[in-house]
């Protein structure tokens, strides 16, 4: 039997998916998630997570019971992300504001936050919509993943009020084009592609099936699907986050916070330093852990 109390490794405490998964209750919102569930060798409920329809139907059922979603279809192209860890980068942002705020986190539609990068998916305003009321502005560069995010927002009411998609119609620019020239962020939150070449991406998902014990003949296929400008860019994520705060300085006072996630822990140094030449006031570095898997928030202000 699943033992419904055990906690995953250091999740934020507001994390609602501190505890495994119920996947009674989850099947319960998606049926067809029923056919994927199996028993661990310990007897607990689990899905085959090398398996990409198997990962979006447990997103899909997580989103419908959980996060007040009732219409989320995603394309098998497309990024479909880990739902735990996107819950603790905008939990540990929400943080970030309260320290402005008297200690107390600011909620509703007074706070402004702009998603660069906001996919398909639209991860990150689900979350901080249903936990926390804000209002967002989520940036993209491709025309399909904005087709796919603005069905997701359009087919939810509560979304629909709360979000607007802008195209990044320039590939170079991360925050020109999108902030207008007097308009003000609470907030900015990015998580930018991690490779830097599609081989990159190939290597990466042969490793990840080799790890969860799975035989790879041919290409192999991937459980983090995602279009090439969500998984990559030409120098990769240190490259992406390089520009993303050459960008900030000159946008600096419009926004109180700008945040990413860093994935590989090397960046952070020279990405510190980058920082200090372009006089940021103050530098976060913010750790999460799901699991096995340590990830890091890097914050500045000007």
């Amino acid at each position: 039997m699943k033992d419904a109390n055990k906690t995953q490794k250091k999740l934020h405490e507001r994390n609602k998916h501190k505890h495994l998964y119920d996947f009674d209750k989850l099947k319960l919102v998606v049926p067809e998630l029923a056919a994927f569930i199996s028993k661990n060798p310990s007897g607990v409920d689990t899905i085959d997570f090398a398996l990409p329809e198997a990962v979006v139907l447990l997103n899909k059922a997580i989103l419908m019971k959980d996060y007040k979603i009732t219409y989320w279809e995603m394309p098998k192209t497309n990024l479909c992300p880990p739902i735990p860890g996107r819950a603790d980068y905008i939990h540990y942002v929400a943080d970030l504001l309260a320290e402005e705020n008297g200690g107390k986190i600011p909620t509703g539609k007074g706070v402004k936050v702009l998603d660069l990068g906001i996919g398909a998916n639209v991860i990150y305003p689900i979350i901080g919509i249903a936990e926390y009321g804000w209002e967002f502005v989520g940036s993209e560069v491709d025309a399909v993943s904005i087709k796919t995010a603005s069905h997701i927002v359009d087919n939810n009411p509560h979304l629909k009020k709360s979000i607007t998609i802008r195209q990044q119609m320039s590939k170079r620019n991360i925050l020109k084009n999108i902030m207008g020239e007097k308009e003000y962020f609470d907030l900015v939150i990015c998580n930018p592609p991690f490779f830097s070449s599609n081989a990159e991406v190939l290597a990466k998902t042969t490793q990840k099936l080799k790890n969860l014990g799975k035989e790879i003949i041919g290409k192999p296929v991937q459980n983090f699907s995602g279009q090439n400008n969500e998984l990559w860019c030409e120098g990769g994520e240190k490259a992406f986050i390089t520009n993303y705060i050459y960008e900030s300085k000159h946008f600096k006072r419009q926004a109180v916070w700008f945040t990413t996630l860093v994935s590989n822990k090397e960046h952070l140094k020279p990405l510190q330093a980058l920082l200090k030449k372009a006089e940021a006031k103050e530098v976060r570095v913010i750790n999460m852990e799901q699991g096995n898997k340590i990830s890091r928030i890097l914050a500045w202000q000007y």
